[in-house]
Parts: structure tokens; C-alpha cells; sequence
């Protein structure tokens, strides 16, 4: 028999999943990795400890799978993309990683917009620096931690850290490599791209970029041990998971727009030629020749966690202790809202937003009859809203026959619902359940020559569950809705660096001067 293996690390938990040949889920295993905060917009977390939760996690899954280690012909790594993971010149972690919910290196981007630094490398790499490329996080730690720049060694992504610990061995893959800094045109490295951001001494600490379906390497001996996996294992490149995301459910082609709702809000179309807008990346696709178009912000369902863990603990608690679904017991109030007028409305940019780094959250129109379903409806309305911010722009520059969802948020029907309505366009969810460790595993199934690339794998296993058709009559009143949202994002825009300068007062410091 055979099967593969995907893991899949997000920004709070880590997953192996060990799939049949088919596309069938066998087993699932998940570790929570904690994420350490120590100063304000810096969002880290201990790379020996991924590891060893990711290690941790392939052994339950490969236990749980019902099948001997040896039956896994292949295995492979898709984790979130940008941030930063480094080695030291001993191949060492050379401190945290960096995830990409991280800001620290928000001003220096302000300061590159200011200036050339933006059209040049919008030109250059097909995109616009942001707070958590590698590109802005490599320049902070030049100005502000410039020991620990001496140090760098190698740059890696976080699953390219995770296959150099099943593997001892050191490379990228095209689509990771290319956040900040590859030719848009040749889509290989550019030693100007380096000049532009001030990192000329790093060029030859980038690693070698393979195909994802690339053998990279093979579980050594001491990765075997960790995780039970069989020595020699073939171990594929892999890829950035917002593109094992669309592979996954079989979106990574021309004109299907690929809708991520998890942590980020992803948005992203496939084409055979780049096309360079600052409203979105153009970055490698999986094979030479095609890109991949990615217009993001990260405003997606990190909002609604956020209102959870918040301000729904006694019912999360609850949900723990019978086995139930927090969201089946949130259900009932947000269908409640749904099919009533209301004047709330709710910018989902708690984390970040598609308007730079100084905008933040907030709940407009909020009346004192307003209840808890009310404001769980504005959070998921202004979910898709920006989610179709960020679809049309890619509208604009690319042909769109197709909307496909996944993340989380494709399992809520009500939400997969209102992405239909907002969109106006029908919405396909597939029964792919973990859809980036699948597309890390077609790619190791193409590896090993089981599928004749990672792209026929996914045509051949996958298959759509359900599809959304949208309702004109909910479609005009969202598109109303909309339309107000956005001008008042406009209006807000101007005073966002206000407020955010009001973190600055202590209103002690004022007290005391006032005795």
C-alpha cells in the first residue's frame, strides 16, 4: 500500500496528515505552538520547539493512521510564508522565528513608500515590500539588531526550517522564494533585488530555490527517531501554503480565483504571464513559466478568533468540556442577525489591513439594542468584504470563471453563503478537509512519480462537496453595505495614525504633571 505524508504549519498550530494515494484523509494529528509576544507588534516563536511539536505530531498521525511508517513513500512541508527563519553560519537557529503576523518592520516600510524603494521594487520583484517580508524584517534587524545580521548564515522559510530537520539539508522552493526577492520576469534570485532594500552582503545567504516537487533530501536517521518516519524517506521541496492551498482544492490554475479564509485574507489567480500591480503580489506559481497572483491582507477569520476568545470564552469553555462546536453554538445567533436590518458594520483589521500598517479595527453603528449575534454578523460581513477588496482587484487584471474556498471559514455554511452573495458569483468548497497539507503531499506524490506532477494529482482527487449559488436579493443589500464600508474605511484612512499615536500618552504622566 501507499500513502503520503503532508504537514502543514500555521501560525498557531502545527498538523501532519498522512493521506492515501486517492486523496482520502487517513489521520490528523495537531500540536498547538505557542507564540511568544515579547514587545508590541513582535509576534516570535521557539524554532526548536516547532520542531519538536511538528515532530511530535507526525508520529501520533503516522500511529493514528492505521498503516506501518514504511507504507509513506513520501513526505513534504507547506507552512506559512513570509516572516523569517534564520540559521547561523553553523546552520543553528539564530534566534526566533519571526512569524508573519509580525510588524516590528512597519516603519521602515512606511519610510521605503516615501521613497524609490517601492516602484523599484514593484518593477523588480512584482511586488511592494510589507511589514512581515523578509525583505523589511532582514532591514530592521540590520538597523536594530545588527550582531545578530552578522550572524546570518542561511535564509529559510518556515517549512524550509522544518524539511532541514527531517533532512539536514538546505534549500527553498520557487514560490517561497520568491517573496521578496526574485526577477519578476526570470523569477530567479536578483542581486539587485538586494540593492534595492539594502542587503547586498546577504545574497549568498538565500538558499537554492527547487521545484516543489523537487527531491530535496531524506529522513536521516535522528529525524527518524523523532517522528518515526523511515530512515530514507524522500522528502519533497514543498511550497508556500497559500499556493499548496489553492493545489489543494484543485484552484492553482488559470481563471479560478482561490479564496483562503484563515488567519490572512488570500486571494489568488494563476496566470501565464506576470502582470504587476501594486494591489497584489505577482510571485512564482508552482512550475517555471506561471505565476502566481496574490492580492492579501492579514484581515480574514483572525478576526472572528479574536471575538471568540474574547468575548465567547464561557461558550468555548463549554464546547471543551461536551466535544461540541463552538460555531454550531454561535449558529442560531448569527442566522438571527442575518435576516434583520442592522446599522453595524465592522472593519476587520485587527491585525493588519489593505490600507498599510496604522489601520485598526472598529465596530461602526453599534446602538445600544444591538446583541452579541449582531456583532458576530458585522464580524463575518466585514470578513468578506475585505475578501472582495482584495477579489477585485485581481477582477481588474484577470480573466475569473471561478471562485474556490477554503480555510476554516469554508466550513461555515452561513459564511461560505454570504462569500457567494458578496461576490455574486457561485462559490465551490471541496471535500478536502486539510487542503495545504494535501497540496504539500501532491507534491511529494509527484516527487516520487506518482502522480505526473502535483497539478494532475489534484485533478484526479479533487472532487467539490458543495457549491454556494448567490441570492440577488441579499446581493443588493450587501453591495449597499459594501459600498458604505468602503468610504468609511476612506474616511477613517486619514486619522488611523491619530489614533494609533494615542498608545503613546500615559495618562499617569498626565496626572503627575497636573499634581
Amino acid at each position: 500500500m501507499a500513502s503520503l505524508l503532508g504537514i502543514d504549519n500555521g501560525l498557531t498550530v502545527t498538523k501532519a496528515v498522512v493521506f492515501d494515494t486517492d486523496g482520502s484523509q487517513l489521520s490528523v494529528a495537531r500540536r498547538r505552538v505557542p507564540q511568544s509576544m515579547p514587545q508590541p507588534r513582535w509576534v516570535e516563536r521557539d524554532m526548536a520547539g516547532l520542531w519538536q511539536a511538528t515532530a511530535e505530531a507526525v508520529g501520533e498521525a503516522i500511529a493514528l493512521s492505521g498503516r506501518p511508517a514504511r507504507d509513506i513513500k513520501a513526505v513534504a512541508a507547506t507552512a506559512h510564508g513570509d516572516g523569517l527563519y534564520l540559521l547561523d553560519k553553523e546552520r543553528r537557529p539564530l534566534g526566533p522565528g519571526i512569524l508573519s503576523l509580525d510588524s516590528r518592520a512597519g516603519e521602515i516600510v512606511d519610510d521605503w513608500a516615501k521613497g524609490p524603494v517601492f516602484s523599484e521594487a514593484l518593477t523588480l520583484t512584482g511586488q511592494v515590500p510589507h511589514a512581515s517580508a523578509p525583505s523589511a524584517l532582514l532591514a530592521w534587524l540590520k538597523k536594530h539588531a545588527p550582531e545578530r545580521f552578522d550572524r546570518i548564515g542561511h535564509i529559510v522559510g518556515c517549512k524550509d526550517w522544518l524539511r532541514f530537520c527531517l533532512t539536514g539539508t538546505i534549500a527553498t522552493d520557487l514560490t517561497e522564494a520568491s517573496t521578496s526577492f526574485t526577477d519578476v520576469r526570470t523569477q530567479g534570485y536578483a542581486p539587485e533585488a538586494m540593492r534595492v532594500f539594502g542587503l547586498d552582503e546577504l545574497f549568498a545567504a538565500l538558499p537554492p530555490a527547487l521545484h516543489p516537487a523537487d527531491i530535496a533530501g531524506y529522513v536521516t536517521a535522528e529525524a527518524s527517531a523523532l517522528t518515526g518516519l523511515a530512515e530514507g524517506t524522500p522528502v519533497a521541496c514543498g511550497l508556500h501554503d497559500v499556493t499548496a492551498s489553492a493545489l489543494g482544492i484543485g484552484g492553482h490554475e488559470d481563471g479560478v480565483v482561490s479564496i483562503v479564509a484563515g488567519t490572512y485574507s488570500i486571494n489568488e489567480v494563476v496566470s501565464s504571464e506576470p502582470r504587476v500591480d501594486a494591489r497584489w503580489f505577482c510571485r512564482n506559481a508552482i512550475d517555471p513559466g506561471r505565476w502566481n497572483n496574490m492580492s492579501i491582507s492579514p484581515a480574514s477569520t483572525a478576526n472572528y478568533d479574536w471575538f471568540l476568545d474574547t468575548l465567547c470564552r464561557a461558550e468555548q469553555e463549554e464546547a471543551k468540556r461536551t466535544g461540541g462546536s463552538i460555531h454550531e453554538r454561535l449558529a442560531a445567533e448569527i442566522d438571527a442577525a442575518l435576516n434583520k436590518p442592522s446599522t453595524l458594520l465592522f472593519h476587520p483589521y485587527l491585525f493588519g489591513s489593505p490600507y498599510g500598517n496604522s489601520a485598526s479595527a472598529s465596530f461602526v453603528g453599534l446602538r445600544g439594542w444591538h446583541d452579541r449575534g449582531d456583532m458576530l454578523k458585522a464580524v463575518l460581513e466585514g470578513i468578506v468584504f475585505n475578501h472582495r477588496t482584495h477579489v477585485e482587484a485581481l477582477r481588474d487584471g484577470f480573466a475569473v470563471r471561478e471562485v474556490r474556498l477554503t480555510g476554516g471559514g469554508s466550513r461555515n455554511p452561513a459564511l461560505a453563503q454570504m462569500f457567494a452573495d458578496v461576490l455574486k458569483v457561485p462559490v465551490s468548497v471541496t471535500s478536502t478537509d486539510e487542503a495545504a497539507a494535501f497540496g504539500a503531499a501532491l507534491c511529494a506524490g509527484a516527487a516520487v512519480g506518482l502522480f505526473a506532477s502535483p497539478q494532475e494529482g489534484a485533478h484526479a482527487t479533487c472532487t467539490v462537496s458543495r457549491q454556494y449559488l448567490p441570492d440577488p436579493g441579499r446581493s443588493a443589500v450587501f453591495d449597499e453595505r459594501y459600498s458604505l464600508y468602503g468610504r468609511i474605511a476612506e474616511q477613517l484612512r486619514p486619522k488611523w495614525a491619530e489614533i494609533e499615536s494615542l498608545a503613546g500618552q500615559s495618562m499617569g504622566a498626565r496626572n503627575d504633571q497636573g499634581r
